[in-house]
């Protein structure tokens, strides 16, 4: 990570663009001065969220500075705790809130609104936006207090000069009704548009020589703003012929894209978006480097505008303010039904294309984004659908609501009222009001209309997709969740992470381990994937002494071999352990990498592992040479002291043998002169029980059906001092007695 504060983050975006929403229409018209205020947060304490404080901030910078602004903003935060409203909630009150109301506004007036919820009905939200009134009209009153202490003197909004309103009465006169005709006149958006520049371009001819052509450019927009205001007040005319509350043509169409995992086109007039899905490892999320309590998301959106997407030539770059914020507005609008990450183990990924505009994009993309998450087997809780609303205000408390506004509509309108949900209930709002007086009554109407939209949205999209599909595509990645106990995530680690990238590269898998014990396996191959979970529950599983296990020797000492039963899990068999014969040598039984079975006989306190394969072969009758009357091997032979292993642990090096000479099974004894042939190998194995008692001292009282040597070495080890072998080539503790 860069260490020195470089550009903006997409948190400080959002809250900048939050902060300018509500303040920027009432400056005056006439100001043309360039304003920069800058908000810097110079502590945190990772408990309050910031984007209020921001609007705050700025409002009374503005207020209390010599510029031409009279209007001081509060904003505060309301959330929804367990049904009841609460006023500014903390990062850790957001977390289980169904709803976070972002609201600014002057002491009579809201000005600005942006919301996530979880099905939140518009009763609800009616009842938050008057709770958040009465405390912003608090906020500006304290506001105000600083500014009558510390304010400084105005100076005046620059007024309309006299070439200004002479270029204004020419352009009036000339042009007088052409815009509302034209406007009336049925066609589509193109034709409409047509009319318009043509009527702009033959204004400006005629009197650009007399006149500033952009003062009659800029009086040309406000006869155009005027005319589809007054058509719409007065003859309840849309720029398209629709009735006020008539949604544009609606299609929908799933699986356009054949190779994605999952593709979606939506399209409301000449509006269309393109929503694609992408699903990834668990390990893929997002990491967040941002002053609240969420560090990572599992599910993301973005939000494409491209110049063709309204018929133009344009820089084509990095991502612009707008599409992180229409971005967001979906992303806010989807989350509340996207399953979590234990339901749903992958991160999922959304991009919305927009590939025509004309009205409410980020609504088009909330649609499209469900239409490719169902088309892409990803389990969501309910469609959602977004609906882009408009109002139009006029004298004597006349008013017009608008359904799915177009651009024309957006520009000339008085509020810009994006609502988005279920059937159940909103799931995310955003609102910007560009005049005051907008009641509360008149938001509660228009969010009831937008909510009969929602609905007829949600039954167009059914038509093409009415329910997930049961199957991911084929070429989506699959994941298998499971939860291990977390004092066990140092066994799938291992030292390192040799044994977690070990099982990766064997099984050709993601693994992703969580705090929580949540582990998530992730392969394009469904089989290699459930590989890695029983690798996984074996790591985990405790091992008990009786278990059997086929591992693979790993290392060869002189008294025994090492075998890897589980990853990272090795056990030793002890060289009287390997067969129920005499072994004379251990590389003549097995070799490194052979395959062995083994059952565990003993796990001594420190977790060291002793394994025998004498024992399975005692246990199934086989390679002959057993003890003849069948005794078990708990009677015929004494458990090892642990201590000849040394301070290695259980695959460790067990010390230098000194002076004991080549490995014998009773170290060196001394010069036993010339004895001859060793009577023990002049007899059968099965009368060597015969041989004479050298009583306790040498060793201790024999079981029934022992083998006499092998007792005589188990009771010789368990007679060596604790302190074993200390790897300097003498044996610590009292000498052996010769």
């Amino acid at each position: 990570f860069f260490k020195r504060e470089g550009r903006p983050n997409t948190d400080a975006i959002l809250a900048a663009r939050m902060i300018d929403r509500p303040i920027r229409p009432l400056f005056s018209k006439t100001i043309h001065n360039e304003i920069q205020i800058i908000i810097t947060i110079l502590a945190s304490d990772r408990v309050n969220p910031y984007p209020a404080l921001g609007i705050i901030g700025a409002s009374t910078a503005l207020v209390i500075s010599d510029i031409a602004f009279n209007d001081p903003i509060g904003a505060c935060v309301i959330g929804l705790v367990e049904g009841e409203l609460v006023v500014n909630p903390t990062y850790e009150e957001l977390q289980t809130s169904d709803l976070e109301l972002l609201v600014a506004g002057t002491g009579d007036a809201t000005m600005m609104v942006e919301s996530g919820a979880n099905f939140v009905s518009e009763d609800v939200l009616l009842d938050a936006l008057e709770l958040a009134q009465e405390v912003n009209g608090a906020i500006v009153e304290q506001i105000q207090e600083i500014q009558a202490k510390v304010g400084k003197q105005k100076w005046k909004a620059p007024e309309v000069t006299a070439e200004e309103n002479a270029a204004e009465k020419a352009t009036r006169e000339l042009v007088g009704e052409d815009f509302i005709r034209a406007l009336k006149e049925p066609g589509d958006k193109a034709a409409g548009k047509n009319r318009i520049e043509e009527l702009m371009d033959d204004a400006i001819e005629k009197l650009g020589n007399d006149h500033d052509p952009a003062h009659v450019k800029s009086t040309l927009y406000a006869l155009e703003t005027e005319a589809v205001r007054k058509t719409i007040l007065e003859d309840n005319i849309r720029p398209d012929g629709r009735k006020l509350d008539e949604l544009r043509p609606l299609n929908s169409e799933v699986g356009y894209l054949p190779r994605v995992h999952g593709s979606g086109i939506f399209t409301r007039g000449e509006t269309q978006i393109l929503g694609t899905l992408t699903l990834a490892s668990a390990g893929e999320r997002q990491r967040l480097d941002t002053y609240g309590l969420e560090t990572e998301k599992h599910f993301i959106h973005h939000y494409n505008f491209p110049p063709y997407s309204t018929g133009e030539a344009g820089r084509f770059g990095f991502t612009g303010r707008r599409e992180i914020g229409h971005g967001a507005l979906a992303e806010r609008a989807l989350r509340p039904v996207v399953p979590t990450q234990a339901d749903f183990p992958y991160t999922i990924r959304l991009v919305s294309e927009a590939l025509s505009s004309n009205g409410s994009t980020s609504m088009g993309s909330v649609c499209a984004g469900t239409l490719a998450m169902m088309d892409g087997g990803v389990p969501i809780k309910a469609p959602v659908a977004g609906i882009a609303m408009g109002l139009i205000t006029g004298e004597n408390g006349k008013y017009a609501i608008l359904t799915d506004i177009q651009g024309a509509e957006d520009h000339s309108g008085d509020m810009d009222f994006k609502v988005a949900g279920t059937r159940d209930g909103v799931t995310a709002l955003q609102m910007d009001i560009k005049v005051k007086g907008i009641t509360f009554a008149i938001m509660g109407e228009a969010l009831q209309q937008a909510r009969v939209a929602r609905l007829q949205i949600l039954d167009s999209m059914a038509e093409a997709i009415s329910d997930t599909r049961d199957d991911l595509s084929e070429y989506a990645p699959r994941m298998i969740s499971m939860k291990i106990p977390t004092d066990k995530i140092g066994a799938i680690i291992g030292p390192g992470g040799s044994v977690i990238r070990g099982m990766i590269d064997e099984f050709g898998v993601t693994i992703d381990v969580q705090d929580d014990g949540t582990v998530v396996i992730g392969s394009p191959d469904k089989d290699n994937a459930e590989k890695a979970e029983n690798a996984i529950n074996a790591l985990t599983k405790e091992i008990e002494v009786g278990d059997t296990y086929t591992g693979r020797v790993v290392r060869i000492m002189p008294f025994g071999a090492f075998v890897q039963i589980l990853p990272g899990k090795d056990g030793m068999v002890h060289i009287s352990e390997l067969a129920q014969h005499r072994v004379p040598d251990v590389e003549s039984v097995v070799s490194i990498g052979d395959q062995l079975e083994v059952m565990v006989i003993n796990i001594d306190g420190m977790g060291r592992i002793d394994l025998s394969h004498r024992a399975l072969l005692e246990q199934n009758n086989e390679g002959g040479g057993g003890d003849s009357d069948g005794a078990s091997r708990e009677e015929s032979q004494e458990p090892r002291d642990r201590d000849e292993r040394g301070a290695s642990g259980a695959s460790g090096y067990r010390g230098d043998r000194g002076d004991r000479g080549p490995r014998g099974r009773g170290g060196d004894r001394g010069d036993r002169g010339s004895r001859g042939p060793r009577e023990r190998d002049r007899e059968p194995r099965s009368d060597r029980r015969d041989r004479p008692d050298f009583g306790d001292e040498r060793r201790g009282p024999r079981s029934d059906g022992d083998d006499g040597a092998r007792d005589e070495r188990s009771e010789r080890r368990s007679r060596r001092p604790a302190g074993g072998y200390d790897g300097s080539g003498r044996r610590s503790g009292p000498p052996r007695r010769r």
